[in-house]
């Protein structure tokens, strides 16, 4: 029993004088005077590889005059991306063995032959690190091959004349041209982007109830994160609760002191069809009654803490459970949501 006492105490004793050194090794090291820690190459190592965006208008003139409009051009007026490879060079590489080359596409990067995510990772180079695409590689467009590039248009700007795509309801959802697009370079109209390949939900926001996100009074990515996400169909939900919806319903949030159960464990979609319905509110049954007994029934009942089903008929004075059970996304009353 010493001796082993004896080799645990001594093992302790050199795992920590290891550590103690490892420490001090970290703080004798010289800090290297490129390290920067925000996103972007450095072009301290090899400034003379790089000969600016100005040398390319030379030969790519188009797509100069278009990219001098985008926020990316701008990056080179930031403090904080002095000593950073900015312009055109940012994505494309050093451009000077290219230019010594006489143009050759060898000595240059050139996305025309790269995958996806290939492009997408030179990207997340400089977009990583962000709540909004820190997910992006563990997201549905990533895994089916769709890159950054098929919804991002680095080089392009809006151009034509651009009008609202709502005049009855002109906000900044709808304040662009369909087709047209001035925000985070996007290739088209965000809807109808989407749309383009998520074609199956069209005919949802053609029904007699939907959100209006075809009339621009909103758009996909409110309830949707495209760069990925935890949450089945990249929705922006938060634990417990469905955040894309309470965002715009902040009433059916909460706290609630009698919680309707549906809303915390299944949330919104338990009842309602997100996208479009052929029934008032969304829901997924025309009939109010038809939703409530599905759950609510003797067959099949929701707990023993829980009521079976209605104690009374279901006649036409109580076909619609909601005329009494006002308060059916939770109440701070009353334990059967009456108000």
């Amino acid at each position: 029993m010493k001796l082993a006492r004896l080799l645990k105490t001594i093992l302790i004793f050199s795992l920590v004088a290891a550590v103690i050194g490892w420490l001090g090794s970290l703080s004798q090291s010289p800090v290297s005077a490129s390290f920067d820690s925000s996103p972007g190459i450095s072009k301290a190592n090899n400034p003379e590889d790089y000969v600016g965006s100005d040398v390319c208008k030379a030969c790519h003139e188009d797509q100069f005059n278009a990219f001098a409009h985008t926020s990316h051009f701008k990056l080179a007026d930031i403090g904080g991306w002095k000593n950073k490879v900015t312009g055109c060079e940012s994505c494309h590489g050093p451009g000077k063995k290219h230019v010594e080359g006489d143009g050759d596409k060898t000595k240059i990067i050139s996305f025309n032959n790269k995958s996806a995510k290939e492009t997408s990772e030179t990207c997340l180079t400089c977009h990583a690190g962000k709540e909004e695409h820190n997910n992006f590689r563990r997201g549905e467009h990533w895994r089916n091959d769709i890159g950054c590039t098929d919804c991002h248009s680095p080089h392009s700007t809006t151009s034509g004349r651009n009008v609202a795509s709502s005049n009855i309801f002109p906000t900044t959802s709808n304040a662009e041209k369909p087709g047209l697009s001035t925000v985070k370079l996007l290739s088209k109209n965000e809807p109808q982007l989407c749309l383009g390949c998520h074609g199956e939900v069209k005919p949802q926001f053609n029904a007699p109830f939907h959100h209006k996100v075809l009339e621009g009074a909103m758009k996909c990515s409110d309830c949707h994160n495209p760069h990925g996400g935890f949450e089945l169909k990249q929705t922006r939900l938060a634990t417990g609760s469905d955040a894309a919806c309470v965002k715009c319903h902040a009433d059916k949030q909460g706290p609630f002191t009698y919680e309707h159960a549906p809303v915390k464990t299944e949330g919104c979609v338990a009842c309602h069809t997100p996208h479009g319905s052929s029934n008032p509110r969304l829901l997924r049954y025309s009939a109010v009654n038809q939703l409530c007994l599905t759950c609510h029934s003797v067959d099949h009942g929701v707990g023993a803490q829980e009521p079976a089903g209605p104690a009374h008929n279901q006649n036409a004075q109580y076909s619609n459970c909601t005329a009494c059970h006002v308060k059916i996304h939770g109440s701070r009353t009353s334990p059967v949501f009456f108000r």
